[in-house]
């Protein structure tokens, strides 16, 4: 799995239509092999990154949970923490 992908259920605020096409373009980089596609490559990266931020997108909205909502600034601490520890020299 990419790690730059973040969870993106059960936030307060939700998520938003940006974060997930973030996510949506980490994962079509990720499994093309390139940042930028060419120009030749462009428009099916581009459909790409859009379908599959219309699916996450509906998957988020879908899913129920009782947990309640997770706090962006501490789930980015703790992100920040086991970076920390897992490039520590």
């Amino acid at each position: 799995m990419c790690r730059n992908i973040k969870n993106l259920f059960n936030f307060d605020p939700p998520v938003t239509d940006d974060e997930i096409r973030d996510a949506s373009l980490q994962f079509v980089r990720k499994i093309c092999g390139f940042t930028k596609p060419s120009k030749a490559n462009e428009a099916a990266f581009l459909a790409a990154v859009d379908e599959v931020s219309a699916a996450s997108a509906r998957v988020l909205r879908s899913l129920e949970t009782n947990a309640p909502p997770k706090d962006r600034e501490e789930e980015a601490a703790k992100r920040k923490a086991r970076a920390a520890e897992r490039y520590a020299s």
